[in-house]
C-alpha cells in the first residue's frame, strides 16, 4: 500500500503540471471504490481551476477554486496518472477529469480499495477520514521528546506504535522496518523498554527513512507510479526488509523474520536489540 513518501512524490509530480489548470469535465466510469464514487458531488468540480496540492498522511488533497478539496486515496493498487486527452481509457480507471491543454488525470484502481471524494476545504480536518490522524512526521513535529509522549503509559510492541495512524502518520511496515533497523532497535522491543536517547534515534531514523525514500521515488514493489509512470527505486536501497536469511548490511548479521500483526517483521539478529 502506497504510504507517505509515495503520495509525497505523487504530489511534487503533480503538482507543477496541475497547478492553474482547470477542469473541464469530469467523468465516472464505474464508482465501485472503497466508498462509492459520488458523481453529483465529483461533477461539480468540471470548471473550477485547481490551486494547490497538498498532502494529510497517505491522502493527495487536490485543492480546487471555491475552497473544495479533491481527496484520494490509492488504496493498494491505485493509480493516480496525467494522460493526453485523446488517450484509451485505461482497464480499471474509475474517475477521469479532463483538463484544458488537452490532457487528462485518471484514477486507476483494479482492486478497489482507494476512494476519491470532494470535501470543504475548510473542514477537511474535522472529516471522519482526517480527524482521528495523528503526527505529520515531516512537518517539524517529531523528536525524541514527543515519540516519548506518546508512548507514556503504554507497553506494545515499537513498530506497530510507529504504525499506529492514529499517533504518527504514513509509517507503513516498510519504513516502519528500516527505520528501526538503523536505529538499532528490535521491532518487538516494548515502548516502556525504550529510553529517551533510543527515541531521539528512532525520530531521526524515521525522518531519514522517509526523505531518502522520497528522494528515490518512492518504493514500488508492485503497483505505485508517480503522476508521470515512473516507479520508484527505494526498494533497492532496502536494508532489511524481505532480505531473510541474507547479511546485514551495517554490521554481517543474518536477517531474520517475524510476523506481527499479521505483517512480516524483518530484523537484524546482530545489531538490533
Amino acid at each position: 500500500m502506497p504510504e507517505l513518501p509515495e503520495i509525497e512524490v505523487l504530489r511534487r509530480s503533480l503538482e507543477p503540471r496541475l497547478r492553474g489548470r482547470r477542469i473541464v469535465d469530469v467523468a465516472v466510469h464505474s464508482p465501485a471504490l472503497r466508498e462509492p464514487l459520488d458523481r453529483r458531488r465529483l461533477s461539480k468540480l468540471a470548471g473550477r481551476r485547481i490551486e494547490r496540492l497538498g498532502r494529510r498522511s497517505k491522502y493527495l488533497l487536490v485543492e480546487v477554486e471555491g475552497e473544495e478539496t479533491l481527496v484520494v486515496h490509492l488504496g493498494m493498487s491505485g493509480r493516480l496518472t496525467l494522460a493526453p486527452a485523446a488517450a484509451a481509457p485505461e482497464a480499471h480507471e474509475h474517475l477521469t477529469l479532463a483538463l484544458d491543454a488537452d490532457e487528462k488525470l485518471r484514477l486507476r484502481d483494479p482492486r478497489r480499495f482507494g476512494l476519491a471524494f470532494v470535501a470543504r476545504t475548510k473542514r477537511l480536518e474535522r472529516d471522519p477520514h482526517f480527524r482521528h490522524l495523528g503526527l505529520e512526521p515531516l512537518a517539524g513535529e517529531l523528536d525524541g521528546e514527543r515519540f516519548t509522549a506518546l508512548a507514556a503509559g503504554r507497553r506494545g510492541p515499537v513498530k506497530s506504535f510507529l504504525m499506529d495512524g492514529r499517533l504518527v502518520v504514513g509509517v507503513g511496515n516498510i519504513y516502519a522496518t528500516e527505520a528501526l533497523h538503523r536505529a538499532g532497535i528490535h521491532p518487538a522491543r516494548s515502548v516502556a523498554r525504550i529510553g529517551r536517547e533510543r527515541w531521539q534515534r528512532l525520530a531521526g531514523a524515521v525522518i531519514e527513512v522517509l526523505e531518502q525514500a522520497i528522494r528515490e521515488g518512492g518504493t514500488t514493489l508492485n503497483d505505485f507510479a508517480d503522476g508521470e509512470g515512473r516507479e520508484g527505486e527505494f526498494q533497492i536501497s532496502l536494508g532489511v526488509y524481505g532480505r531473510d536469511g541474507e547479511e546485514c548490511p551495517r554490521c554481517g548479521g543474518i536477517v531474520r523474520r517475524i510476523v506481527q500483526a499479521g505483517r512480516s517483521s524483518f530484523y537484524c539478529a546482530g545489531c538490533q536489540r
